[in-house]
């Protein structure tokens, strides 16, 4: 794994996925205790519509201005190599992260490259175009774009169902889940109708995220209208 040198601890390499169904369908490379913002987390392509892939060419002669060298971009850049020897690399401050596979040639030889772009079709090509003006806006400018990394209005619901699974998993009732997140007290069985419905509603949605829902996550994103920074 190509190693970070500002701030961010070296990791040991990690295997890639081999397949959607290996590992829930990317790398759990991180103990359960790793805060979110450090954890390196790589998701399958069958999984991430987003993920650009890439060939690494070597610098033909006048190519000023077009040459990506990966060590410019190495506090945020981790990749895993898999069994046939495809580089899958994430570039990640933490809180925005950008995908990449690499096809052919290397980023993690650390000398500067060209980078190519796979696109085809139109369906296909337009998951893609967000990712690659934040990968191109990450080489111009040596950071994310905020304009370009708008938190999904999703994510609200998604914090709650991961709330009321660890409260299940850890014995909790629904009467219980219902007090931690509606102040309802004992008189469970008196408190509205729609009120126990949502809170049957959320222990259902999240059982159904734990037993892979999640794994549509990435591939609902909604698309996302270009901007600036």
């Amino acid at each position: 794994m190509w190693p970070g040198t500002s701030g961010r601890a070296r990791r040991p390499e990690v295997p890639a996925p081999s397949s959607r169904h290996l590992h829930g369908g990317c790398t759990f490379a991180e103990q359960p205790d790793v805060a979110a913002p450090d954890a390196t987390i790589i998701w399958h392509a069958d999984l991430d519509p987003g993920i650009l892939t890439v060939a690494a060419d070597p610098v033909p002669p006048g190519s000023d201005g077009e040459s990506l060298d990966p060590r410019e971009l190495a506090r945020w850049l981790r990749i895993a190599r898999g069994s046939d020897g495809t580089e899958h690399a994430v570039l990640s401050d933490g809180f925005h992260r950008i995908r990449l596979d690499v096809a052919a040639g290397s980023l993690a030889a650390g000398v500067p490259v060209i980078l190519r772009y796979e696109l085809a079709g139109i369906a296909a090509v337009e998951p893609k175009l967000l990712p690659l003006r934040r990968l191109l806006y990450l080489c111009r400018h040596r950071r994310f774009a905020q304009s370009l990394f708008v938190r999904d209005a999703r994510m609200t619901r998604w914090i709650l169902l991961l709330r009321v699974h660890d409260a299940e998993a850890a014995g909790a009732t629904q009467r219980d889940i219902a007090g931690a997140l509606y102040g309802i007290g004992a008189d469970w069985r008196e408190t509205s109708d729609s009120l126990r419905s949502r809170v049957r509603r959320l222990v259902r949605d999240a059982r159904a995220m734990a037993a892979g829902g999640y794994r549509r996550l990435l591939r609902a994103a909604p698309h996302q209208s270009d901007g600036d920074d």
